[in-house]
């Protein structure tokens, strides 16, 4: 598998390992960085290894009877009406029937009749695989009838190492581990209906500020070595690929100080090459930044539009020798077997039937959403919500006869039609003063005050139906059970009924592509929350929140009784929530991230990298903190997290029991694996080396989901890194017992010096329990 690989062997295990700062002026000419990301030439030609096999062979088959500008045309999108974020255009003579790309991880963009599920965040808060994949069937139902091949998502990067990120919504977790199952279960699912996946985005992208050049500054450059991108930022694109996802998308930053669509190392190397990728890379829309170098180093295809620096300019390239025509055979291959896969050339609706360019223009009407998931939309949203507080049983309520109601978030945002500001940006909440304009910059607030946030912004948003919001829900609540309503939406400080039973105060914590966010709590909010708890001695605080909040300026008030995180829930937001403050659902959603106390806690991973001192026009974000981000920073930094990875509380309780570990007996335990490499790597890399198991009994008074996480401790790393978890549902006095397999992989770290996994000898700490830091059953695996 190495044979393509070109490495410059001195110095290998510090790629990426940071700048030199020798020079004092500032830095004006990329020469500086020339070789830091090592060249892998030349780009793999896709073999169609495993399931791939029969589409390869038509692929190739079609392929053959193309010309040059024919298969030229595959690479880059065209231009035509039609709200498709992309499109490649059809080969009529050949009926290749074209290929409508389109937003995005979370459900379809700009459109109609579809609607608005879980966002990322949110999945990876249920910590449920089986609902995950139920999601993805569902959203890729609305993705086929709108006539859209390839659904853009869903996003694995950025994972989360900077706090204060834009996009980290619309991912899952900041944990390897969760991040790449539960990504693993939304391909699986999107992809049984015939919808292409387009995991992104590759690699290292963990920042919005400077992702992109812009006037005389270039793009950010992630700068990451050998072993962390291995162990953190790769993992969940590796469990991308051993699903099958059929393209990925290369991302906006430099790596190493090498764009990423132009990167050798990352896509010929890491993805083509180490993990046996098969299918196809798109760019990131407007990512390219060079012709002959990206289609050398790697790239498939570009988006939104093959000019200026593919299309005709491709095909000279190829007639002039500077890009052999076998690079375009395999692009075309690639693309067009992926297209075969997913059974898109029969059957499949009309391209972009449903993505009209214009809806206030007379359009075909193509009903998307589906009664059939109703269901899994209610249920995404229910569990993406987490219990993090609840004193005294606070909650559920028990017949309440008047509840007073405050915040910005309780209500829906006041308009939402074709074309309104945000519309189809995730942005509808916004309120003008959470923009504000200073000259050629924007100040962004924290919170969204124009209504309830349902998702983040940008193009991760989707298309609600309808929405729910908290005071929808609660009003018909209080109808049927004949309570009583108070709300104030507005007020920083209002007055309140002493005869109330609960007070509910619902802020939010918005975040969007495009910028990264100005803090992890605001004054405004904090404030509201603090001086409405001055009034109620029973006050309960929601947030939807799209990323860490912080919360230690009200939290140990003595009359704030309980705090929920709801994070995106989608259009049933308010129905989710009213289910679950009355006891018709009982929480089980747990923290994908850990909530410091402080934001000093994080030290420099609050806030993303600045262009400064030398490099003002290069800047440089060094990963220096290795695989240590999150909860695996805070253990090796002995920081306790006001709640930690995977908290959550439930309406029950829940004890553990029954630790048995036990090596499979004839499990090949060699130092590295040894296997051809198929799609996901080694092929033994996903062989079971050890089982581990344990009991959960349901302790208390009601029915409940329990997270049973696995933990363990690899040698020479982190103190513990989630390696299992599972989710059963548990009657009161009842016992469930849990499972989880243990691969090659899993107990394996990366080897800089043999560019492998290594399986070490010595032994591995296993710890099972429901949160990162509440582990009662601890045992050891000696390998």
């Amino acid at each position: 598998m190495f044979s393509t690989f070109l490495y410059v062997l001195t110095g290998l295990a510090a790629w990426g390992n940071g700048i030199g700062t020798a020079a004092q002026s500032v830095i004006t000419e990329d020469e500086e960085f020339y070789g830091q990301s090592p060249p892998v030439y030349p780009s793999p030609t896709g073999t169609g290894v495993g399931d791939w096999a029969e589409s390869y062979a038509k692929a190739q088959a079609l392929v053959a009877e193309m010309t040059l500008e024919e298969k030229v045309s595959l690479t880059g999108g065209i231009n035509v009406d039609s709200s498709c974020s992309g499109i490649i255009p059809a080969i009529e003579r050949l009926n290749f029937t074209g290929l409508c790309l389109s937003d995005a991880g979370n459900g379809v963009r700009t459109t109609n009749f579809a609607s608005s599920w879980a966002s990322g965040i949110s999945v990876g808060a249920s910590w449920n695989r089986d609902l995950a994949y139920k999601r993805a069937v569902g959203m890729a139902g609305e993705f086929r009838a709108k006539g859209v091949h390839v659904a853009l998502g869903p996003v694995v990067g950025p994972l989360g190492r900077v706090a204060s990120s834009g996009r980290i919504w619309e991912g899952f977790a900041s944990d390897p581990y969760l991040c790449g199952a539960l990504a693993s279960d939304t391909i699986k699912g999107i992809q049984s209906v015939g919808v292409q996946t387009s995991t992104k985005h590759f690699i290292g992208n963990e920042q919005e500020t400077n992702r992109n050049p812009g006037g005389r500054v270039s793009a950010v450059s992630s700068n990451i070595d050998d072993k962390t991108i291995h162990e953190l930022y790769l993992w969940p694109f590796q469990d991308a690929v051993k699903a099958g996802t059929a393209n990925v998308m290369c991302s906006y930053e430099r790596i190493n100080n090498s764009y990423a669509c132009a990167n050798s190392k990352t896509q010929n190397g890491l993805l083509k090459t180490e993990l046996g990728f098969q299918g196809f890379i798109v760019s990131d829309w407007g990512a390219q930044h060079a012709g002959v170098a990206t289609a050398l180093a790697g790239l498939d295809m570009v988006m939104p539009s093959a000019s200026p620096l593919w299309a005709d300019r491709l095909t000279q390239a190829v007639n002039n020798g500077s890009v052999p025509e076998s690079r375009i055979d395999d692009m075309a291959t690639r693309i067009v077997a992926a297209w075969y896969k997913l059974g898109q050339d029969q059957g499949f609706p009309a391209l972009g039937v449903g993505m009209p360019g214009d809806l206030a223009s007379p359009h075909q009407r193509v009903i998307a959403k589906s009664p059939s998931g109703k269901g899994v939309l209610l249920q995404g949203a229910v569990e993406s919500h987490v219990l993090l507080k609840n004193v005294d049983n606070a909650l559920p309520l028990k017949s309440p006869k008047l509840i007073s109601l405050f915040g910005y978030s309780a209500k829906s945002f006041d308009g939402f039609t074709p074309e309104a500001g945000g519309w189809n940006g995730g942005q509808q909440s916004l309120a003008p003063a959470d923009l504000i304009r200073n000259g050629n910059n924007v100040i962004h607030s924290q919170i969204a005050r124009n209504g309830t946030l349902i998702s983040g912004g940008g193009s991760g948003a989707n298309m609600p139906a309808y929405v729910s919001s908290p005071a929808d829900g609660l009003s018909q609540r209080a109808y049927e059970d004949d309570t009583s309503l108070w709300w104030d939406f507005h007020s920083s400080n209002p007055d309140v009924d002493q005869s109330s039973d609960a007070c509910i105060v619902v802020g939010n914590a918005f975040a969007s592509e495009g910028w990264d966010r100005t803090g992890l709590h605001d004054d405004y909010t904090d404030a509201l929350i603090t001086n409405v708890a001055s009034q109620c001695n029973n006050t309960i605080v929601v947030f939807h929140n799209a990323g860490v909040r912080l919360v230690d300026q009200f939290i140990d008030h003595p009359n704030v009784t309980a705090l929920i995180f709801a994070h995106l829930p989608g259009q049933d937001s308010g129905r989710a929530l009213t289910s679950i403050l009355y006891g018709d659902a009982n929480p089980s959603g747990k923290l994908p991230y850990s909530v410091p106390r402080n934001e000093s806690d994080y030290g420099p991973l609050q806030n993303a990298t600045q262009p400064d001192g030398i490099y003002e026009l290069f800047p440089q974000s060094d990963f220096s903190e290795g695989v240590y981000i999150d909860y695996r920073a805070f253990d090796a930094q002995n920081v306790t997290p006001r709640y930690e990875f995977g908290f959550g509380l439930s309406y029950t309780t829940f004890a553990f029991a029954g630790l048995e570990v036990a090596a499979v007996a004839d499990a090949d335990t060699a130092p590295y694996p040894s296997k051809p490499v198929v799609e996901g790597g080694h092929e033994d890399l996903w062989d079971v080396v050890a089982r581990v198991s344990a009991t959960v009994t349901n302790t208390g008074p009601v029915a409940g989901a329990e997270v049973a996480q696995l933990y363990v401790g690899i040698p020479d790393g982190p103190v513990r890194q989630l390696r299992g978890f599972a989710k059963p549902v548990i009657e009161p006095g009842e016992t469930a017992a849990v499972e989880f397999e243990l691969t090659r992989r899993d107990l394996s770290t990366w080897d800089v010096v043999a560019q492998n996994w290594l399986l070490q000898e010595g032994e591995y700490g296993i710890f099972v329990g429901s949160s990162s830091r509440d582990l009662p059953l601890t045992g050891s695996l000696t390998v």
